[in-house]
C-alpha cells in the first residue's frame, strides 16, 4: 500500500464515521490535500467503519482521515484500525481530526493512529504529516 514512486499521488480517503452530521471541515481538508497535489476521495457522511475500510482497500489508499466530531472517537476508531489489520491493511496511515479530547489522544495513538488534528490545526501541518509519513513508509 506505500508509494513505491515519487510519481504517484498520495491517495487519501477522507471519511466521517458514524452520526456525525457535519462535514465542512472534512471538506475543507479534502480540498487542501487535493490542491496539495494528493488524490482524495471525500466518502460522504454516515459511514461505518466496514463501509470506510472497504473503501479504503477498493481504492488502495495510501491514508485513511477520519472526521469525528460527535464524540465517539474511541468506539469507532479502534472498530477501524481493528478491521484495516483484519483486512490485511495495517500499513495505512490513520489520522483522526476533528474535537478529540486531549485526554483521548494518546490512547488513540497507542493503538496505531499516526496522527490527531484537533480544532485549529492548520491544513498545512496535515498536509506535511502525510507527505512525511507516508516518504517514510515508501
Amino acid at each position: 500500500m506505500s508509494v513505491s514512486s515519487s510519481h504517484k499521488k498520495i491517495r487519501v480517503i477522507v471519511a466521517k464515521p458514524g452520526l456525525d452530521g457535519h462535514d465542512r471541515g472534512a471538506k475543507i481538508i479534502a480540498r487542501a490535500l487535493r490542491d496539495a497535489g494528493m488524490e482524495v476521495i471525500y466518502t460522504g457522511l454516515h459511514q461505518t467503519p466496514e463501509q470506510i475500510v472497504e473503501t479504503v482497500i477498493q481504492e488502495d489508499a495510501d491514508v485513511v482521515g477520519l472526521s469525528i466530531l460527535s464524540g465517539a472517537h474511541m468506539t469507532l476508531v479502534p472498530r477501524i484500525v481493528e478491521l484495516l489489520r483484519e483486512q490485511g491493511a495495517g500499513d495505512v496511515l490513520v489520522m483522526v481530526g476533528g474535537t478529540i479530547p486531549a485526554g483521548d489522544i494518546p490512547a488513540l495513538k497507542a493503538i496505531g493512529v499516526a496522527e490527531v488534528f484537533t480544532p485549529g490545526a492548520s491544513t498545512v501541518a496535515a498536509i506535511d504529516f502525510i507527505r512525511a509519513a507516508v516518504a517514510g513508509a515508501a
